[in-house]
């Protein structure tokens, strides 16, 4: 299984830091409501010595590896928030976008997705199948950008893909969360998996499946601190990840 991280980070590399325009301050806020937190932690306990783990070094503020690198092909980049975010999740200017955005893209963009297609094409020629586990979190309540403005949202989303992600993945996830009391939404309020675009909708032994937690359900989102409902939700999702494999 290739356990992929992409969101986890808080590193913005001191070099870039003179292209955002928020003072400190700012930029931590940002980062407290843009952060996937401790989902590299939820999930590292999951992996097996047969797995891999990749998870993005650096904040999705500076750089952000689940989006088109191609701002015409990427519908988030109307609301700001392309592979290289211009704007905050309110909609303000967050940093400038054009001097480094090709050095940005080279240097952590392509680099991420060239080692998860290699992990893929290596699994595949392994075993003859690869899957991969989208690791993600996500907020209590819609923050300004996102287009899922539902106000009710389930405590686990599972993303899934039509041609990438097989039933039963679906619906082994869903009966065990929702055994465990848990509410779950099918690509709500995030849809989809991700897959390299080597073999996006041609490999169908490619199979992909996100999992986001709901936050509120292993920390707190106004202080940014673990709750004691951290390792239940770890152990969770290890029983979660056992299922698909």
């Amino acid at each position: 299984m290739i356990f992929h991280v992409p969101h986890s980070s808080t590193d913005i590399p001191t070099e870039y830091l003179s292209l955002f325009f928020l003072d400190p301050q700012e930029l931590q806020t940002e980062l407290l409501l843009m952060t996937d937190h401790f989902t590299d932690e939820l999930f590292l306990p999951s992996v097996t010595e047969h797995d891999s783990f990749i998870k993005f070094p650096v904040s999705r503020l500076l750089v952000d590896p689940e989006r088109f690198p191609d701002d015409e092909q990427e519908e988030m980049s109307k609301v700001g928030m392309g592979a290289i975010y211009n704007l905050t999740n309110d909609g303000k200017p967050l940093k400038e976008d054009k001097t480094k955005r090709d050095e940005l893209l080279k240097r952590y963009f392509h680099e991420h997705h060239r080692i998860l297609t290699n992990q893929v094409r290596e699994s595949l020629e392994l075993t003859g199948k690869a899957l991969i586990l989208d690791c993600h979190s996500f907020p209590q309540h819609p923050l300004p950008y996102e287009l899922d403005q539902a106000p009710a949202r389930p405590q686990i989303c599972i993303g899934v893909d039509a041609f990438h992600t097989p039933d039963r993945l679906t619906q082994s996830l869903t009966s065990l969360f929702s055994e465990q009391g848990l509410t779950v939404g099918i690509n709500a309020p995030f849809a989809g998996s991700i897959v390299p675009m080597d073999y996006y909708h041609t490999e169908q032994q490619v199979h992909s499946v996100m999992i986001e937690v709901r936050r509120d359900s292993y920390m707190n989102e106004s202080t940014g601190e673990k709750t004691q409902n951290f390792a239940e939700m770890q152990q969770l999702i290890q029983f979660a990840a056992s299922l698909l494999r």
